[in-house]
């Protein structure tokens, strides 16, 4: 084997990430961030819109330290793919969003919802004809580090826990709050509920079941909910200090025992049940399974028998939708945890990278946006007939869009003023790039 030469242009330009073109359309033309930018008061320097394109770029590569910047500063093509006039440093980057981040956060917020409805996202709905909004905490590990804010997270390091919110079967990020990493799920919750459920109403007309797990079990929560318009919750049950023995009799007196295996037999019921308060009566049904074993799965016979209770709190009634559906549709709520993963390893936003809640906050807002851009290039490049041999999904991780769409090296070229990228004969993603391209006008 001959050894292979290696030499560097001195005139041509080549890129490793043509699809960053796609990103910068994306940001310019389906968001209003160009024009939200110069709400926020700018003393001096590099214009706020740059900033924002930059680390938009930055976090769709996969790069969420503010020193990637440096890499792109004098990239030609990252500049003109993005729209950026004047690359900041990382220090500027830094800066900038520690001074601006809670004004700049509710414009990402808005650009972010913004784009989902202006590329007319598909979102699929449920069996019942509901679209899902799924809203969990995850933890983040920031442990041997003093950045504001980080402490004990229920996963047993330090760290943060933001909260997220997923729209659809697609899994669009409506919401992604930063919170320390002790701070219960449902503290302040209720306000989170008040700036996602209009984000979500502008995105889709179709009832909404909200899904939620054992942590927001609580009548205030099922309160909230029930007054909202078109709004339907599935909560996970906390039974607490419930009576297993009482709910056993229960059981035996209205639920259909199923016999699983010897010495093992489950029954599944729903319970109606009524919240008052301020004289108002507000009605859910209690969908409750118990399991009773006799016999362990070794097959060691039990002195007493083991029972285990499980259970969900609804809105739906059981008219429209049977026990058995109700489980099944909770199980659906456990895809979330897919999309809480691609934050903290396809972004790279496990470990954040400023030592303030605040520009950390606007780091995971960006997180959003970055997320549902690349989850539409996802959804419309990678599924097609076009799109790199791949084994069949619904849906793919940003972590394939980001080796199938956005690293495809490229040519550079510049002509009669007039910016174009060349690929390789054999480059595998360029049909679904063309594809995706020709989407924008």
């Amino acid at each position: 084997m001959r050894k292979i030469r290696i030499e560097q242009s001195r005139t041509e330009t080549y890129t490793p990430a043509a699809g960053l073109a796609l990103v910068g359309h994306c940001i310019n033309r389906h968001t209003s961030l160009t024009k939200a930018a110069r709400s926020v008061p700018k003393r001096h320097g590099i214009a706020n819109i740059d900033l924002f394109r930059t680390y938009a770029g930055l976090l769709c590569l996969g790069k969420s330290d503010f020193e990637a910047a440096e890499a792109m500063r004098f990239d030609p093509f990252f500049k003109h793919a993005l729209g950026i006039k004047q690359s900041p440093s990382a220090p500027r980057l830094r800066q900038r969003f520690d001074e601006d981040a809670e004004a700049i956060i509710p414009l990402i917020d808005a650009a972010s919802t913004e784009f989902i409805a202006s590329v007319d996202a598909p979102i699929t709905a449920l069996s019942t004809g509901h679209v899902a909004l799924d809203m969990d905490v995850f933890p983040q590990d920031n442990s041997r580090t003093k950045k504001e804010a980080v402490s004990y997270t229920y996963k047993g390091y330090d760290g943060y826990a933001p909260m997220g919110a997923y729209v659809g079967n697609e899994g669009w990020c409506v919401c992604c709050e930063l919170r320390p990493g002790s701070q219960h799920a449902q503290k302040e919750f209720a306000y989170t509920l008040e700036r996602v459920l209009p984000r979500v109403r502008h995105l889709t007309s179709a009832p909404v079941l909200v899904r939620l797990d054992g942590a927001h079990d609580a009548v205030a929560n099922r309160r909230q909910l029930a007054a909202a318009d078109g709004v339907d919750y599935l909560i996970k049950w906390n039974p607490r200090r419930q009576d297993h023995e009482t709910w056993l009799a229960e059981a035996t007196a209205h639920g259909v025992w199923e016999q699983v295996r010897d010495g093992k037999r489950q029954a599944l019921f729903s319970v109606d049940r009524v919240d008052e308060h301020d004289a108002e009566q507000h009605p859910w049904r209690l969908v409750v399974q118990i399991i009773e074993r006799t016999i362990d799965r070794k097959g060691q016979m039990l002195l007493t028998p083991e029972i285990e209770l499980e259970g969900w709190t609804t809105s739906l009634r059981e008219s429209d939708v049977d026990d058995a559906t109700i489980v099944q549709l909770y199980r659906g709520h456990a895809l979330c945890e897919q999309f809480h993963s691609e934050f903290k390893t396809d972004l790279d936003l496990e470990r954040l990278p400023s030592g303030k809640f605040d520009t950390n906050d606007l780091v995971m807002t960006f997180g959003a946006l970055a997320y549902n851009i690349l989850r539409w290039m996802g959804l419309r490049g990678l599924l097609g007939k076009h799109a790199p041999i791949r084994h069949p999904a619904k849906r793919r991780r940003l972590r394939t869009v980001m080796q199938e769409l956005v690293y495809l090296a490229a040519r550079v070229v510049r002509s009669a003023r007039q910016m174009t990228l060349r690929f390789s004969h054999h480059c595998p993603g360029y049909q679904a790039f063309r594809q995706l391209h020709a989407e924008f006008p």
